[in-house]
């Protein structure tokens, strides 16, 4: 089946996310907060990790296994990626929008990232590892990517504890919109 990808980023665009419900339903969602990842001095890690980071245990790579990502972030008990999205997830990757950037211990997928680029916008649908601290290191890895390639805004849809570690923190949905909008007026890469 082929979806409207052109009507799903336009979606996005405006500030909506998709997630299926208990029943595998696709829907649109919006928030009234939206988690942002900082992508300034406010991002922040454990210091456990530094080290880590220091023993180069892991390799980063982008899209080198998109589909493993996809799986690894809906192998849960309770997940809202339905088989319905993870082909809609193909097919914004095949259409250059939506990428995983992964983490690698020699030929072993350790950890993901899911996300959606749109203008200079990161929106990160679903992290996993599995290997420990496999998805830790690609969040600090991508948070350096996006820097380098000069995005605007690092949209992690929801806050929980995990991602309150790095630094992240919640806007209004008006705050939101007008972060969105400026993110829309670049054109970034994450390639």
């Amino acid at each position: 089946m082929q979806y409207d990808i052109a009507a799903i980023i336009r979606g996005y665009a405006q500030g909506y996310f998709l997630m299926a419900d208990e029943c595998d339903r696709l829907g649109w969602y919006e928030s009234k907060e939206r988690t942002l990842i900082p992508l300034d001095q406010r991002f922040r890690y454990p210091k456990s990790l530094q080290r880590i980071l220091n023993q180069e245990r892991f390799t980063v790579a982008i899209n080198r296994n998109f589909q493993g990502v996809v799986a690894g972030c809906a192998n849960r008990e309770t997940t809202w990626i339905s088989p319905e999205l993870e082909k809609i997830y193909w097919q914004l990757y095949q259409a250059g929008y939506a990428y995983s950037f992964e983490t690698w211990q020699g030929d072993e997928l350790a950890g993901g990232i899911l996300g959606i680029v749109i203008g200079g916008a990161f929106i990160g649908e679903s992290m996993f590892y599995s290997i420990p601290e496999g998805s830790k290191v690609a969040m600090v890895k991508l948070v350096e990517r996006l820097r380098q390639r000069q995005f605007i805004m690092f949209d992690a849809q929801m806050m929980n504890p995990h991602l309150a570690r790095f630094g992240a923190f919640s806007v209004d949905y008006q705050e939101y919109k007008i972060l969105l909008q400026k993110s829309l007026e670049v054109s970034c890469t994450l390639i």
